[in-house]
């Protein structure tokens, strides 16, 4: 049963939130020169896409949905393990985290 509260807030406002934290996540990614800040966009537009699959499930009555973002928070929580790991990596070699400057091909 739907609740009477919950029914006040349009499905097209989750969109349009999820919407408009995509392209900030975008901004993020291609505007920022530093690799934590990228990171973290990637991350933003990934939260994103997970508020508007929960928005349609939620539409729809689906569970689908919301099984689909338990398993993209999954692969984000490993993504972000393993992007982390990568950070401190390449800062311990390059003594930096800006884009422009890391060269990775050569020593």
């Amino acid at each position: 049963m739907i609740s009477p509260l919950a029914s006040e807030v349009p499905v097209s406002w989750y969109l349009l939130l999820s919407a408009a934290l995509f392209c900030l996540g975008v901004a993020g990614f291609l505007i920022k020169r530093n690799l934590i800040t990228v990171f973290m966009s990637i991350e933003l537009m990934l939260n994103a896409v997970n508020l508007s699959f929960v928005a349609f499930a939620w539409q729809w009555q689906a569970v689908k949905g919301q099984i689909f973002v338990f398993f993209v928070m999954m692969v984000a929580a490993a993504e972000a393990a393993v992007g982390l790991a990568i950070i401190i990596a390449v800062y311990r070699a390059r003594a930096t985290l800006a884009v422009d400057r890391i060269d990775l091909m050569k020593l």
